[in-house]
């Protein structure tokens, strides 16, 4: 059987950033460090910062007050923000400047009295914290059907956002769909779906046609690498998403000669390689890497970790 590792994937500068700001602030402040959501939507990672004293939590009424509080990479609204303040938190915000950048749209095309559309999944953390900057503006489309439906009052200026970890071709489908309705649409100058969200999209879509099963390494709640088995499953192969070595399925393979290996922007290499470790014990795999495109994307840490001027080794 052959391995077919797909470049590139795992994780992104975001999820760089936001991860060894984590272990950098343990380091530095020491434990319990408190993080607001998961640092990022991956199992492992997550289960590994928990063992090293990071605690996350989903309400700052968890915190105590004066506690080192770290944003998570998908951002946070407005009033949590204001909140942290108000229980003189000392917040550090590990928020994926992609994301950032999707807010101060928002920011902007709100007071520029705008309607603006986004395109995104409800619930999702990014989604919640992109809404709080202007929810009195904001409505949330998540598919074709609602694009079809929604309705404004004439004359209304619109504008959409996306989501960053959202399928292109999903995203796509939609502004398609409300650009026929409403031509005054506007968006943004840059697309706001991430580079390594559409870099690991690339390499699926072009290389799940040569593989009999597709493989993602990713959690369940993690909407990119959710999207990539969607997309491998698109192109007629058989695709699943799972944490580990672990969660293999050896019967999946039965008469299978190639698979695909990936893994969404929050999953770790060495989960990967313990799937490609374990395929080559049991099924004497061979590994051919594939790589699409290049990655050189760096973010810097945020300011007061910045100014520690040390980084973790």
């Amino acid at each position: 059987m052959k391995i077919i590792l797909a470049a590139p994937r795992g994780f992104c500068a975001g999820v760089n950033m936001a991860i060894e700001s984590l272990d950098l602030a343990i380091k530095a402040f020491g434990t319990p460090i408190y993080v607001f959501h998961e640092i990022v939507h991956n199992k492992f990672v997550v289960e590994t910062f928990r063992e090293k004293g990071a605690v996350f939590v989903d309400h700052l009424s968890e915190v105590p007050e004066g506690s080192h509080l770290l944003f998570s990479a998908h951002g946070v609204s407005p009033e949590i923000r204001r909140y942290a303040k108000e229980r003189r938190l000392v917040a550090i915000d590990a928020t994926c400047p992609l994301v950032t950048k999707v807010h101060l749209e928002a920011i902007r095309y709100a007071r520029e009295k705008y309607t603006i559309i986004l395109i995104g999944h409800d619930g999702h953390d990014e989604v919640v914290g992109t809404m709080g900057e202007a929810p009195e503006a904001i409505v949330l489309v998540e598919s074709v059907e609602q694009a079809q439906k929604i309705e404004f009052p004439a004359g209304t200026k619109l504008a959409y956002l996306t989501q960053t970890t959202l399928s292109v071709d999903d995203a796509n489908r939609i502004i398609r769909v409300l650009k026929e309705r409403f031509p005054q649409l506007e968006g943004p100058p840059k697309d706001d779906i991430c580079y390594a969200t559409q870099n690991r999209q690339e390499a699926v879509s072009v290389l799940a046609p040569e593989a009999d099963l597709v493989l993602v390494l990713g959690s369940q709640n993690s909407s990119n690498s959710q999207r990539l088995r969607e997309l491998a499953a698109e192109k007629g192969v058989d695709a699943h998403l799972i944490d580990g070595a672990g969660d293999i399925d050896d019967g999946w393979f039965a008469g299978k000669n190639a698979v695909l290996i990936t893994a969404g922007a929050s999953a770790p290499e060495s989960v990967v390689q313990g799937c490609v470790d374990h395929l080559k014990v049991r099924f004497n795999a061979t590994v051919e890497i594939r790589s699409i495109r290049e990655e050189e994307v760096h973010f810097p840490l945020p300011r007061p970790l910045r100014e520690l001027g040390a980084s973790p080794k």
